[in-house]
């Protein structure tokens, strides 16, 4: 059995759970393929997963304190030979040496720089050093990582984009929580009545009312919500601004330049990375100084617009960081282990 383990709520936001669901729709298509099944603390997190047509199981326990939840997974599980895909940042080492009695662990990572007790260990972040896995892990642990295994959903292959003369439409896309409507901020920032601009609302934001009637009032802000085509809505845009998580992988799969923040923690390494390597306008950090990124955003946006060649620069350099193959690799690697 392939089994997942990850949520998403307004806290957290959907991310960690969609990626894990786009590798078991992945699973899902292999001939032969194994059972798979979503195990989550909470209802709202296990409808994403129902959603999709996966089978689902609720601990009704607390995301945050997850060793609570060890004694209830026999109720799901009858046997040891299973593979284990985790995605939390709330896991502890004594979490993940107790999963270890269903099957294998594999953990997804973003850090590098903790020593998990697992088998496998999964970074598809541009920045994975292999060195640094080596040095902390040594030969114990397989490691699939770097912008090969990021998964990404079908619809982001071979999508053919091309820069526009002109800036005319432009995506703000914020994570699925945004409690601190980071989105507004940004087009306060960034608007302009000529241009159209398409605002991502996610799931668990409570900010989803206000955009609204904000839509209502002005023709030119439109906001999406449970988009399902994201590859032809990223298509659309001349340009976009997002935050550091996936979405950055899905841009850059489509081509489309893009400005980057972080807004936590495990998205600084990203949005350094893609500054310092020069693929994409590279923000700064929300959570840290937050007037410091709007003012580096606005005037990386105000540089996009204006110069054609930037974006076509930008475009062709993201372009290189992802094929959308990931899922697919992921799913033959994690079901056909020796």
């Amino acid at each position: 059995m392939f089994i997942i383990r990850a949520d998403g709520n307004a806290k957290i936001g959907a991310g960690h759970l969609m990626r894990c669901l786009t590798i078991a729709e992945a699973v899902r298509k292999l001939p032969d393929g194994p059972e798979i099944l979503v195990l989550c603390a909470d209802e709202d997190s296990a409808k994403l997963a129902s959603d999709r047509g996966f089978r689902t199981g609720v601990f009704q326990t607390d995301y945050q304190r997850m060793e609570e939840e060890l004694p209830l997974w026999p109720q799901w599980i009858t046997d040891e030979e299973n593979t284990i895909l985790v995605d939390s940042y709330h896991v502890t080492d004594e979490y993940l040496k107790g999963l270890k009695s269903f099957g294998s662990v594999c953990l997804m990572d973003d850090m590098q720089n903790h020593v998990h007790p697992v088998d496998v260990v999964i970074n598809y972040n541009v920045f994975a050093d292999s060195a640094v896995y080596q040095r902390l892990y040594g030969g114990q642990v397989q490691f699939y990582l770097g912008g090969a295994y990021a998964p990404l959903r079908e619809q982001f292959q071979n999508v053919n984009y091309s820069v526009k003369e002109q800036v005319e439409q432009v995506l703000i896309t914020t994570g699925a929580g945004d409690a601190d409507n980071i989105a507004g901020e940004v087009l306060d920032r960034i608007y302009r009545e000529e241009l159209i601009y398409h605002v991502l609302v996610g799931r668990f934001s409570p900010h989803l009312a206000g955009w609204q009637k904000r839509a209502e009032k002005y023709s030119n802000i439109q906001v999406h919500f449970d988009v399902q085509d994201m590859a032809g809505l990223m298509e659309q845009c001349d340009l976009a601004i997002t935050a550091g998580g996936s979405t950055v992988y899905e841009l850059a799969a489509v081509g489309v330049p893009f400005i980057a923040f972080s807004y936590a923690e495990n998205q600084e390494l990203l949005v350094e990375y893609l500054g310092v390597n020069d693929v994409a306008g590279s923000a700064g950090a929300w959570h840290r100084n937050r007037g410091k990124m709007l003012n580096q955003m606005e005037d990386f946006f105000n540089k996009f617009c204006e110069d054609i060649d930037l974006r076509k620069y930008y475009a062709e350099k993201e372009h290189g960081l992802v094929d959308g193959q990931g899922a697919e690799r992921l799913a033959k690697v994690l079901c056909t282990r020796e």
